[in-house]
């Protein structure tokens, strides 16, 4: 195996001879670009970290192409948190808090809620699934969450630094792709040891470890006893999907009264980003085109 550092990249490993498959995330300058559009409290920013490398993990499970989403809302002090990835691995996120987030609990960090993973396709289909907000972490939410739904014994490990967000994803393979990729072996009769046993190696990851290591160093000293095969990695970074044009269709949904009436009172109308920070104004003249877009000129008119 080369012995390189991946940054800001999304790899998925299988082994040989087990029907267990795995991914592995590293978020760097994609990491610190999203961190320097707000000025989150700790507590924050390490559930704005792990949501970030879960997402990602998950956007390798299910083949789409569009966005997919992970929502957390709660009535705690934490109320809002949105990380988004795209299908060529564009990732946006940001937080919303009420006071003092602790460094605890989910029920402690969110309260009372629920998290939502939804995904648009660029065709307009949408799905979604409910997560339940299930004990200490968004990790073990999620384990409990492919248990029960996909019936999928899955683990998620999530790490966050300061400049750097790792995580290690562990699912045993569907039946009938374990029976493509391994056959009617003796594999299949073992399935519940060996994920055992490949879970019992994982747990003894590290965060200096995760943080420091290759992922093909990471890999040989966790399974040195396997045959894992590292995949090509995915390029991620920092990218918003807002635009102009998006928020021109979304004050056409609003109504020309609407807009008439902001204008009256403020001058202009101001739209912000959250996600990056980008500010979009528009004057009397833009309202004015926005509201009469399409419309061509009256029969007989003189164009100059």
């Amino acid at each position: 195996m080369t012995d390189l550092i991946h940054h800001d990249k999304l790899l998925r490993f299988s082994f040989d001879k087990l029907d267990i498959r795995g991914e592995l995330v590293y978020l760097d300058d994609s990491w610190t670009s999203i961190l320097s559009r707000h000025n989150y409290p700790d507590a924050v920013r390490k559930q704005l970290g792990v949501a970030l490398a879960a997402v990602t993990l998950l956007s390798a499970t299910v083949k789409f192409d569009g966005t997919m989403i992970l929502q957390v809302q709660g009535k705690g002090p934490l109320r809002s948190l949105v990380v988004q990835i795209t299908s060529t691995g564009d990732l946006r996120g940001l937080a919303r808090w009420e006071g003092i987030v602790p460094d605890g609990n989910l029920m402690d960090v969110f309260g009372e809620g629920r998290m939502l993973i939804t995904i648009t396709k660029r065709n307009g289909e949408r799905y979604q699934s409910i997560v339940a907000l299930e004990g200490d972490s968004l990790a073990t939410a999620l384990n409990v969450y492919f248990l029960q739904s996909e019936q999928l014994p899955s683990r998620f490990q999530l790490y966050v630094h300061a400049d750097r967000v790792s995580g290690l994803f562990l699912q045993a393979l569907p039946t009938t792709e374990r029976s493509q990729t391994l056959g009617q072996g003796p594999a299949l009769r073992d399935r519940e040891e060996n994920w055992n046993r490949i879970t019992l190696l994982a747990g003894t990851l590290a965060e200096n470890e995760i943080f420091a290591l290759s992922a093909e160093r990471l890999l040989l000293n966790l399974f040195h006893e396997e045959e894992v095969h590292l995949h090509t990695p995915k390029p991620l970074r920092f990218a918003c999907t807002c635009s102009r044009a998006k928020v021109e269709r979304t004050l056409i949904a609003m109504g020309e009264p609407e807009l008439r009436s902001i204008l009256r009172d403020e001058g202009t109308i101001k739209v912000d980003c959250e996600f990056c920070n980008q500010h979009y104004t528009f004057d009397a003249a833009d309202v004015d085109a926005l509201c009469h877009a399409g419309e061509g000129p009256a029969p007989g008119s003189v164009l100059h």
